[in-house]
């Protein structure tokens, strides 16, 4: 069976960090490179923990590049409250084996698209600036983009009352991808919510006797600290993990054809994505957006792909 290409742009983050783990195991898929954005944490900081986790999982032949370090038009902010200083604290990773490309991410993005003879999918689970610049820069690009896996969004807000704070980081570039026409499957807080790692499925993945499932066990443990601080979670949604779990088992998705916009304008609703879901604007659908998942079915796909680690 031919594999999935996939272009992963991230901003390494404990869920991040767990979908490049779940990427990483998957037979197929084809992980053509791995881009960085500045969100969760500043732009090196991103890179590097992409990099951190790249090693974990011997992905020592994806390339990683550097991508965009602020957004289009807006100050830079990152989230040092949910992912600490670093970023992905929590677990002690060793000394890294290698550093980042040369290429700018926007430009691996480009060519990967370019070179790929089969149509590419790309997975974005931070701020899109480095989908927008891509697509601002060679627009040819969607003619071999197969579709387009975010994690952003939802008809409620995690940063704002109103907006999530991938989208909420750089409004225009959402608008910009939103307003693509490539096809977009958009996983926003409605289903992430879903997808709440317990303490039992903490426990189990602390059960699992490798190196992998121990670090990742550590970044939830961490995870759960900061979203019982900030939201009074017992748990914390595992986001950005369900970009890469629909390429594998879209069945376990419930999905609903809908309009979405970015608001850009708006004083106290900027970042908004206003999700159509009852076709009150008439507007046509422009994304397919997540309803409900098999949580079950999540968390046993992700315990699996743990497992198929060596043990330590």
């Amino acid at each position: 069976m031919k594999k999935r290409k996939i272009i992963m742009d991230c901003d390494p983050g404990h869920d991040d960090a767990i979908a490049i783990i779940l990427a990483a195991a998957q037979p197929g898929l084809d992980i053509l490179g791995i881009t960085t954005v500045s969100g969760n944490a500043e732009i090196e900081k991103t890179t590097l923990n992409a990099l951190k986790v790249c090693d974990l999982v011997s992905l020592h032949n994806v390339i990683v590049s550097k991508g965009a370090s602020e957004p289009m038009m807006r100050r830079r902010e990152n989230a040092p409250s949910i992912h600490g200083d670093s970023g992905l604290d929590g677990p002690e990773f060793p000394a890294l084996s290698r550093s980042w490309s040369e290429e700018h991410g926007v430009d691996t993005i480009i060519r990967m698209v370019k070179e790929s003879e089969d149509p590419v999918t790309l997975l974005p689970t931070g701020p899109l600036t480095n989908i927008a610049l891509a697509l601002i820069k060679a627009p040819e690009i969607k003619e071999n983009i197969e579709e387009i896996i975010l994690m952003g969004g939802g008809t409620f807000g995690n940063w704002t009352p109103t907006a999530e704070f991938n989208i909420w980081a750089d409004p225009e570039a959402a608008k910009k991808v939103f307003d693509s026409g490539i096809p977009l499957i958009v996983m926003g807080l409605d289903i992430t919510h879903q997808a709440v790692a317990t303490d039992n499925v903490i426990n189990q993945v602390m059960n699992i006797d490798n190196n992998v499932a121990k670090k990742v066990g550590e970044l939830l443990a961490f995870f759960k600290s900061t979203y019982k601080e900030t939201f009074g979670f017992d748990g914390p949604p595992v986001h950005d993990v369900l970009t890469v779990a629909y390429c594998i088992a879209p069945e376990l998705f419930t999905l609903k054809e809908v309009n979405i916009v970015v608001e850009t304008r708006g004083e106290y609703t900027a970042g908004t994505t206003s999700v159509d879901l009852l076709g009150v604007t008439g507007r046509k659908a422009n994304a397919k957006f997540g309803l409900t998942l098999d949580v079950d079915g999540f968390w046993d796909l992700m315990l699996e792909a743990l497992k198929s680690y060596s043990a330590s």
